[in-house]
């Protein structure tokens, strides 16, 4: 997934058998790179202290993190396998514990603002999926028979607010949009305000993703912040920072700076179909315990959806 605009065209929603294809497709190089560096770790009925060093430095360099690699060698340390330790039995206890970690956290976005509407503000840096996943989630909400609304805060880049208009069309929603350069607070209460006129259920507002100046970009969210509170006292009621999964490791300090400067209250996390790198899922489950309220596997409308961390689990470990 990209900034960039797909080819026009969706599907309908995924039936189970085919998100889980589409899972097994998503995660299958984090699994086979979870299960390479795993390779030839055997040991008896218990492991030893110096199997338990490869495991967890194989669980770390799979890019599930220091703090769930301990955790994860803590519960194999603990186990007493009824056979031998083979790669098999590893990695079932490997998925059990990778499964407790995601469970506090999967939690899709539900829609429950009384008043509507409920204003999700998006936040993450460019090139990170942003503009397409305010699309996928727009259509998710859809699908779930919510009148939807698109805001184009990103006014500091035109092909910004050109992709999400192209969106706010093929899925036949409206938006508000201003010009390049423009106010984005001025933009949002425009956007507030017709939702609230038209009983629109779901606001989300796109936002700029410019990390080089903090400061900048904290004064406008918090802009953002005021216009909203004068509109709707709730608002936001959901501040989502989207992720790319490719930049592992820096995606957690990117969870760390904007929880900083934005308040961040849930993650969607992209691109996991292009990347080995989809253990950093579980780092930060494990680091940060905020909600995660959706994955993208694929390039499709309809390929970011909230997931099972039972069956998730399972794939990265890769024994579904």
């Amino acid at each position: 997934m990209s900034d960039t605009t797909p080819p026009a065209g969706g599907s309908a929603t995924p039936q189970d058998g085919d998100w889980s294809d589409r899972l097994f497709g998503g995660f299958r190089k984090t699994s086979e790179r979870l299960s390479g560096n795993l390779a030839g770790i055997v040991g008896g009925n218990r492991l030893t202290d110096a199997q338990l060093d490869d495991l967890e430095d194989a669980l770390i360099i799979s890019d599930l993190g220091p703090r769930a690699a301990a955790r994860i060698r803590e519960r194999l340390a603990e186990e007493r396998f009824e056979r031998d330790a083979d790669e098999r039995a590893i990695m079932e206890v490997v998925a059990r514990e990778i499964a407790d970690i995601l469970r506090p956290v999967a939690k899709p976005l539900d829609i429950v603002a009384f008043p509507r509407p409920q204003v999700i503000l998006t936040i993450g840096v460019n090139g990170s999926g942003k503009t397409t996943t305010i699309a996928k989630l727009a259509h998710l909400f859809q699908e779930q028979d919510y009148a939807v609304m698109l805001a184009a805060g990103d006014t500091f880049r035109a092909a910004a607010i050109g992709q999400l208009a192209v969106w706010a069309e093929r899925l036949d929603v409206p938006i508000v949009k201003g010009p390049e350069g423009g106010d984005p607070a001025s933009v949002v209460f425009d956007a507030v305000k017709d939702a609230t006129e038209d009983g629109t259920d779901v606001l989300i507002v796109d936002t700029a993703g410019r990390l080089q100046n903090k400061r900048e970009l904290m004064d406008e969210l918090a802009k953002i912040r005021r216009v909203l509170g004068r509109l709707n006292p709730a608002a936001p009621h959901d501040v989502v920072l989207v992720l790319d999964a490719t930049n592992g490791q820096n995606a957690l300090a990117q969870i760390e700076t904007f929880k900083e400067v934005a308040g961040v209250t849930g993650l969607v996390m992209t691109k996991l179909d292009g990347t080995a790198r989809g253990g950093v899922l579980v780092a930060a489950a494990e680091q940060y315990g905020l909600p995660i309220h959706a994955i993208g596997v694929g390039e499709k409308i309809d390929d970011l959806r909230p997931f099972d961390p039972d069956l998730v689990a399972r794939v990265i470990a890769g024994i579904a």
